[in-house]
């Protein structure tokens, strides 16, 4: 039985977390092509006319999917480095990958779309804006140059590891990139540190 709230009306049931789940399907597996409504809402096991009733727009729901999925890759990926260890940036690249695909795929999707659709650009900039402010602050706590030529660069190598793993299926692959990539990151670290003693 549906609950009510204090005007005596039935609640709406709280489906917010159930589309933005069912948006990120539908355009992760079929593309922009099959995002209405009605696909988002039968994703969902909802009435279509909940989606608008929680988010307004479409283009709301997918900026609202963009976001959250992108806040759980960072989680997901141990992109934020927080140990401040150079072998724990981004070490669960592979397993993020291979554990949430849809995720991923569905930001390449958008990012895609927003080529052709400006109104998109926004909230894709939005979104590697935050990937790089998260990226950078990673690379100073691990002591390599945290330059924004340096964070997109590094941020470039870990975009391109996640569409190869999702397109070849290869997290071996994934795992062994990160690895080298932590050997660069540890060499770069150690010439920024003989540098610094170098000017003392």
């Amino acid at each position: 039985m549906a609950s009510s709230d204090l005007s005596g009306s039935p609640a709406v049931p709280d489906s917010r977390e159930a589309l933005l789940d069912a948006t990120e399907r539908v355009i992760a597996r079929e593309g922009f092509s099959a995002l209405t409504y009605r696909s988002v809402a039968a994703e969902a096991g909802v009435t279509h006319g909940l989606v608008t009733y929680r988010f307004g727009t479409l283009d709301a729901l997918i900026s609202e999917t963009l976001l959250r999925v992108a806040r759980r890759a960072v989680d997901g990926s141990a992109l934020e480095a927080r140990s401040g260890r150079i072998e724990d940036f981004a070490r669960d690249l592979g397993q993020l990958a291979e554990e949430a695909p849809d995720g991923q795929a569905f930001q390449f999707e958008v990012v895609l779309e927003a080529r052709r659709r400006e109104d998109l650009r926004a909230a894709v900039q939005e979104m590697y804006d935050n990937y790089f402010a998260v990226a950078q602050d990673a690379l100073g706590r691990i002591g390599v140059d945290d330059s924004p030529a340096m964070t997109r660069l590094v941020f470039a190598a870990l975009d391109g590891m996640i569409l190869q793993q999702l397109i070849f299926g290869r997290r071996e692959d994934t795992d062994a990139l990160v690895a080298k990539l932590h050997e660069v990151l540890h060499a770069l670290a150690a010439a920024r540190a003989g540098s610094a003693r170098d000017q003392l």
